[in-house]
């Protein structure tokens, strides 16, 4: 069956929307009409090498839909069920899952070795990130699946698979953030909005959102943001300037860049803790001497995913989403449609906006 789909030709090419020929499920597997796709960074990073991925690709890993048709074997889900796509599912064997962290699931990236789909001419397609979200429809493992809880709206689903579960994983899973302390959120993108929100949900008593543009301002606010600086040279000074000169009990970094790593370090009070959730080059070094480790005492730490297990998130997700505390369209600065996804590159390179959302 022929759909539209975004495909990435090669690295660093522009992405091209034209149709491909997607074959039904097979044993295990599930096909998906989706409702909406949001455009995450991680895409912008497969697209231009920082992330390797095996290409041509039909890029996308965040996203949700509705079950159109399953292969044999799968009983979880059927025709007509809600699902938010799951790009990292884990194998449960492998050492991490038996640690109970699944997050750092070994096998989890393993489909996106597997041919896909293929164009009009039969050149073989990737999943960019195993369940290739920019296109019309697509065909998954069934462990690529969580069926959606009632009272979430599907188009908004969307943004559970990823820019959720990462900015609500890392203020609760990873940094753990408790009632009535401070919390500062390098990046106000997606994953920096929905940071902010979990910010809010985990009763931080100030959050304080970092941005080098000015416009996103009005979203940091409406997001949690009891205050906003405009990133600098002097951002770690103005921190503590807003904290009784101690610095926030919790830094969140969600650019990925050495620069905004090191400025989120010293924005932390002494014995604090940095999460650091954007993915960066390797190119970007990030420097410490030995003493500023010992005496700040501060705790440094990477967060994959948001340490989460989607599993058991997405369903805690939805009830914060049921009750308001959560707002998902809050976190969409444009609806947009698949041919517009080049231009929604354009303007995360750019650093515009916080999320676009391809609506089908």
């Amino acid at each position: 069956m022929a759909v539209r789909a975004a495909v990435l030709p090669a690295i660093g090419a522009p992405l091209e929307i034209t149709g491909i020929e997607l074959p039904d499920p097979g044993p295990g597997q599930v096909r998906v009409r989706l409702a909406a796709a949001g455009v995450c960074h991680s895409d912008l990073s497969l697209s231009n090498g920082t992330m390797r991925v095996p290409v041509p690709a039909v890029l996308g890993h965040e996203g949700a839909g509705t079950v159109v048709a399953v292969g044999e074997g799968v009983t979880q889900v059927a025709p007509g069920t809600p699902v938010v796509l799951n790009w990292a599912p884990s194998c449960g064997t492998c050492h991490a899952c038996t640690l109970g962290e699944v997050w750092l699931c070994a096998n989890a990236m393993n489909g996106a070795a597997d041919v896909h789909a293929r164009t009009a001419d039969g050149t073989a397609l990737h999943p960019g990130l195993n369940v290739a979200a920019f296109a019309e429809e697509t065909v998954v493992a069934a462990s690529c699946v969580l069926p959606l809880p009632e009272g979430v709206p599907l188009t908004d689903a969307a943004l559970l698979g990823c820019a959720v579960l990462t900015g609500y994983g890392a203020v609760h899973h990873s940094a753990r953030v408790r009632s009535s302390e401070t919390v500062a959120v390098f990046g106000v993108g997606g994953v920096g909005l929905a940071t902010l929100q979990a910010a809010r949900i985990a009763g931080a008593s100030r959050i304080i959102a970092v941005d080098v543009s000015p416009g996103k301002e009005e979203l940091a606010r409406a997001a949690g943001a009891t205050d906003y600086v405009l990133a600098s040279e002097n951002t770690p000074r103005e921190i503590r300037a807003l904290t009784g000169r101690q610095g926030v009990d919790v830094s969140v970094e969600c650019v990925g860049r050495a620069v905004s790593i090191r400025a989120a370090w010293e924005s932390t009070r002494r014995g604090g803790r940095t999460t650091v959730v954007g993915i960066g080059g390797k190119e970007e070094q990030v420097g410490f001497n030995a003493l500023e480790i010992f005496h700040w005492g501060r705790t440094l730490s990477g967060c994959v995913y948001g340490n989460s297990d989607p599993a058991r998130d997405v369903p805690l997700l939805a009830e914060h989403v049921r009750e308001g505390r959560l707002d998902l369209s809050a976190l969409v600065t444009e609806r947009i449609g698949l041919e517009d996804i080049p231009t929604a590159f354009e303007n995360m390179l750019a650093g515009k906006g916080g999320r676009a959302l391809v609506v089908f």
